[in-house]
């Protein structure tokens, strides 16, 4: 646990010298708690890419608290940001391959080059060394290299991948790795999905199909859907995530690069204005890179 921990700590060390510091900037700055001080931490918030609409919210709930719990050190105002944006994140008891049931059909959506292909490396991994029997359905066919990228992940995990030609219909691989996942009793399938918003229309249709064969196929398995996002795009990653919102029902995010971005705040935002909890986030380029979310660490490691 506190290996794990120290990943979270250390993959959000450009978001914490970027939010920190210039968050204990502004409150040395303040003798008093006064609306100067919470237009500019609005502000702050903002430019932290929280996003408008939470950082308002976020505002009105500390402006709430500072009166009912008579606050007056302006620096008491980053203990209770902290724990307000621990509250809006937290998802209980709910991340990691024990919220699974079995069989569970796991569709992995997202933007080509966002990581998607790597993450569903480290997310079988993962799953595989929690004792879950995992069954890969390559079927992102329409991007080049990406079912011989997703075989080599899958090797090193130790995990089969069922398979057809570059270009061929992506319902048939999943109508294929149905089969095989009943066959071989497997726990838990995890879909790969072509990565595709040029055509939000196509997109679209082909998700339903997608969802449509395992309805039909594979009634007994619980449905879930993660989408992958760049931490790094900042707020381009929540408007991809709003398209993609549209196509299908996503019950969790996975965030990459984390630990290569200062703009960890856009986890914030995602969260609170589309929704969605964050399931994983990946903290480096390693195969075990990969941890369930927690508030608590996230908003420590954040610097708050």
């Amino acid at each position: 646990m506190a290996n794990l921990f120290q990943k979270v700590i250390s993959s959000l060390d450009k978001t914490r010298k970027e939010f920190s510091s210039k968050l204990e900037s502004l409150f040395s700055r303040f003798k008093a708690i006064d609306d100067d001080l919470f237009d500019e931490l609005e502000e702050f918030l903002i430019l932290a890419d929280i996003g408008a609409d939470t950082s308002l919210s976020l505002i009105e709930i500390l402006r709430k608290r500072v009166k009912a719990e008579k606050v007056s050190d302006p620096s008491d105002i980053k203990r209770l940001l902290r724990e307000e944006i621990s509250k809006l994140l937290r998802v209980e008891n709910d991340s990691g391959s024990d919220r699974f049931v079995s069989p569970t059909a796991l569709l992995i959506i997202g933007v080509n080059g966002v990581g998607k292909t790597t993450s569903i490396g480290k997310l079988i991994n993962l799953y595989k060394t929690d004792g879950k029997k995992v069954l890969v359905a390559a079927a992102d066919t329409f991007r080049a290299a990406a079912i011989d990228q997703l075989s080599i992940w899958c090797e090193r995990a130790g995990v089969e991948m069922i398979r057809h030609e570059e270009h061929s219909d992506p319902g048939a691989v999943i109508y294929d790795s149905v089969a095989a996942a009943k066959s071989r009793k497997s726990d838990i399938l995890v879909c790969d999905t072509a990565g595709r918003l040029q055509n939000k229309k196509n997109l679209m249709e082909e998700l339903k199909k997608l969802f449509r064969i395992l309805s039909t196929q594979f009634p007994e398995a619980k449905q879930e859907v993660y989408i992958v996002l760049d931490a790094t795009t900042g707020q381009n990653a929540l408007q991809q995530a709003k398209i993609f919102k549209e196509a299908a029902n996503i019950s969790g995010i996975i965030l990459t690069k984390l630990d290569g971005t200062a703009k960890g705040g856009i986890v914030i935002a995602i969260h609170n204005e589309l929704k969605i909890p964050v399931r994983y986030i990946c903290t480096g380029e390693a195969i075990d890179d990969i941890q369930p979310f927690d508030a608590e660490t996230f908003a420590e490691g954040m610097g708050l």
